[in-house]
């Protein structure tokens, strides 16, 4: 055919086109500034939990950075031995002070979006009152209980941990108070007021203290570690408390109170049993190393399975973000809703993770050497510690969801069969293979955790929450 008229043609080659991955990758990050300008824009309860979810997320990523340094400038200033003694003395904290509330922390965060979803009012000011003193009060009674243990049982102790112990023990109360007060803060969606205090403000208050200390010419040991601290962690309480009766001014009406003490712990005493679960699966490899082991082995381990456990910030962000919304969906039985928003949580934690953890294993060495030269033992037990940590996290935020579903006593159950397993592993294991025994019982029953986690959701929510079930593009169904 005769080309159109006035229609000239170009015989030169063409030019060849641009390289495809530059505007691939400009598509990306094209998209990605669109998503993220489209979730702060957005006034829908999902670009609201979505900016919960990066605000959790960036806390977290501050919070692990801050914590990771502190760990560092401690181990060099006070060297592997004393390192050693404070991490087993902080983790006793964190055991004591994880449990003695009973729970009522997790209890908020499914209590008060119920209460605000149903406007119950009086107990949810009652619950926001009576729940902060309940903790402290458990908190007292418990470090006045352990500070007698140490009384008359402390010759059977090693005498390097005795001091640290009794002086640690006084945080017990205000660590016990911050904890119901991140609850308060994650059930009312202030994600502000929940993670800032004690993953930013703590950690900052610690270094500010030992670097006071340090300056001021006291010794770089661990009793001087436990006293910075009790600084630390009374005043990180103390400034989460004027936040969040502020917040609460500002958000609920002053008026009657009523305290549903029995129907509170009916609901807390389960989640407690999850929390006890999850602290053990945490800390049980530490203490059983520091039974068997040195102080300074005690460091080492703690040091690289703090490195390790750096991925672990995604699924504790994304849980905290989304825990109150499963549960206000739950409450008003929109299951379609709640099937699309748990595949989105499936994707937000394990993607990341997989990301964190490639790129952590990848600079292992490099990071343990911040510790010191002697920490470099420590990356075996890194790479055993990512397999548990990656099946978890391939699961999304599973026990937030069970708990926020109603099903917390199935989830207590799997949880405290697979701490049962990870203490008897580690006492099987760390005698016989030492460090490396400890991670493998720790990745072995976090993975156990994980596979139960899938069977109970399946099986009792019909919903399917393994990551292969819940891949980017696939239409999730309601009657799953």
């Amino acid at each position: 055919m005769p080309p159109e008229s006035g229609r000239k043609f170009d015989m030169r080659p063409t030019p060849t086109p641009a390289a495809p991955e530059a505007a691939t990758w400009r598509d990306a990050v094209g998209a990605m500034v669109d998503a993220l300008r489209a979730i702060a824009e957005g006034s829908g309860e999902r670009a609201l939990t979505q900016r919960n979810a990066l605000l959790a997320f960036a806390v977290r990523v501050v919070s692990a950075a801050l914590l990771y340094l502190t760990q560092i400038v401690l181990a060099r200033w006070m060297g592997t031995t004393d390192y050693g003694i404070y991490v087993f003395v902080w983790t006793w904290v964190l055991v004591l002070g994880g449990l003695c509330h009973l729970g009522i922390n997790l209890a908020m965060i499914r209590l008060v979006p119920a209460y605000r979803e149903t406007g119950d009012d009086a107990l949810l000011r009652g619950l926001l009152r009576g729940g902060r003193i309940m903790a402290l009060l458990l908190g007292t009674a418990v470090a006045a209980a352990g500070m007698a243990g140490l009384c008359a049982f402390g010759d059977r102790l090693a005498t390097p941990y005795l001091m640290p112990l009794y002086i640690a023990l006084v945080c017990v109360p205000l660590f016990a108070l911050t904890e119901v007060q991140d609850g308060i803060g994650r059930g009312a969606a202030w994600m502000d007021v929940a993670l800032l205090p004690p993953y930013v403000l703590r950690p900052l208050l610690l270094l500010a203290a030992m670097l006071a200390a340090n300056l001021g010419g006291l010794p770089m040991e661990a009793e001087t570690a436990a006293g910075a601290a009790i600084v630390a962690t009374w005043l990180t309480a103390v400034v989460q408390l004027v936040l969040v009766n502020r917040r609460i001014a500002a958000t609920i009406e002053p008026g009657e109170r009523r305290y549903d003490i029995r129907g509170w712990l009916g609901v807390s005493l389960p989640l407690m049993l999850i929390a006890a679960s999850e602290l053990v699966l945490q800390n049980a490899d530490i203490l059983v190393i520091s039974r068997y082991m040195t102080p300074a082995d005690v460091g080492i381990y703690f040091a690289a399975a703090k490195t390790m456990s750096l991925i672990l910030f995604v699924h504790y962000a994304v849980g905290s973000a989304v825990a109150n919304r499963f549960a206000t969906l739950h409450a008003r039985g929109d299951r379609e809703a709640l099937v699309a928003f748990v595949r989105d949580a499936v994707n937000w934690t394990f993607w990341p993770s997989l990301a964190a953890a490639l790129l952590i294993l990848a600079l292992g060495l490099p990071l343990l050497r911040l510790f010191g030269p002697a920490f470099e033992v420590g990356y075996p037990v890194m790479m055993v510690l990512v397999v548990g940590f990656l099946a978890r996290a391939a699961m999304g935020p599973a026990e937030f969801l069970l708990n926020m579903m109603g099903e917390q006593q199935l989830c207590a159950a799997v949880l405290m069969v697979s701490a049962a397993l990870d203490i008897a592993l580690c006492f099987a294991l760390v005698p016989a293979m030492g460090l490396l025994g400890a991670a493998i019982a720790t990745a072995l029953s976090l993975a156990t955790a994980a596979a139960l986690n899938y069977l109970v959701a399946r099986r009792r929510l019909e919903i399917e929450i393994a990551i292969w079930h819940n891949l980017p593009g696939r239409t999730p169904r309601a009657d799953a």
